[in-house]
């Protein structure tokens, strides 16, 4: 397989097959992400995505398959309608074995296409969108340059239910520091309550070098909250949204304290756990540095 420079997955997507189909990220500018910024966004072209589905195809025959599929980079749901269903074609020309296909997707590449679109790209295979919204408050929103708004993100989640696509969130814990902590977490609350998500994935953030968000740090102009402030946020997002059936999960390798569980029912066990956690404040109850990573 043809794979250029790092590749990231999300952490369900683990056994999926990777196919690299973009290189890059076409935004490129939130400023605590450093996973792109060594790659110039490029598709790959046609010809070199349907040799690895060959040589996919080849490892199958001999018994080394996965039933999911995961499009890499960035967000491959940005190239074009015609580009993608070529893309799912050859999936399912090659490997007629995998069950899904998974992307990341944004408000930018949700909002380029219509249902229509949406709709037709399922019908030939994909199956899920994961889709980092990181905050639902637009100071915060602005702040790390991520390049939509709340009406696009509550746009984007009708988007994707109306073509029968699986919609996973992620949040990120403590991106707006300690002066927009609160605000962060209620309105990241809300505007999932909005978008009523079947899955969402909490990350904390992590102050990475070489990023804006670091030189941001170094000047002053942004403080990460404490590990306690932090999962108070979490406390704050699971108690304040109204969600009707969503499989909420902190379990990500950058988390303090994993949880697991459904939205609503598991609530009150969950808020239980993180009152326990929080009042005693007591470090040695999360998950140690070293064993953390993004």
């Amino acid at each position: 397989m043809d794979y250029v420079g790092r590749i990231f997955r999300p952490p369900s997507e683990a056994p999926s097959l990777l196919l690299q189909v973009t290189i890059g990220c076409s935004h490129n500018r939130c400023v605590y992400c450093d996973m792109y910024r060594d790659k110039q966004f490029r598709p790959k072209p046609w010809a070199q995505i349907e040799a690895d589905l060959i040589e996919a195809a080849a490892h199958g025959r001999r018994g080394i398959r996965s039933k999911r599929l995961f499009l890499c980079d960035g967000d491959a749901l940005i190239l074009s309608t015609r580009k993608l269903l070529q893309i799912l074609d050859g999936i399912r020309k090659h490997l007629p074995w995998i069950e899904r296909v998974g992307t990341y997707g944004d408000t930018r590449s949700v909002g380029r296409k219509s249902v229509e679109e949406l709709t037709a790209l399922r019908e030939a295979g994909l199956g899920i969108v994961y889709h980092g919204m990181e905050t639902g408050d637009e100071e915060v929103l602005e702040l790390i340059d991520k390049g939509g708004t709340r009406p696009e993100l509550i746009e984007t989640a009708a988007k994707l239910r109306a073509a029968g696509l699986t919609h996973s969130v992620i949040v990120l814990l403590g991106i707006g520091g300690v002066a927009l902590s609160e605000q962060h977490a209620r309105g990241t609350a809300e505007a999932l309550s909005e978008m009523d998500p079947p899955y969402v994935g909490a990350l904390t953030t992590t102050i990475v070098p070489g990023t804006p968000l670091h030189d941001m740090a170094a000047r002053g102009d942004f403080e990460l909250p404490s590990k306690f402030r932090m999962l108070q946020e979490l406390r704050t997002i699971v108690a304040d949204s109204q969600l009707r059936a969503c499989r909420f999960s902190s379990n990500h390798a950058s988390n303090y304290l994993p949880l697991r569980g459904t939205l609503p029912g598991d609530k009150p066990a969950m808020l239980e756990m993180l009152d326990q956690v929080i009042a005693r404040g007591d470090e040695r109850l999360l998950k140690p540095e070293h064993l953390r990573g993004l």
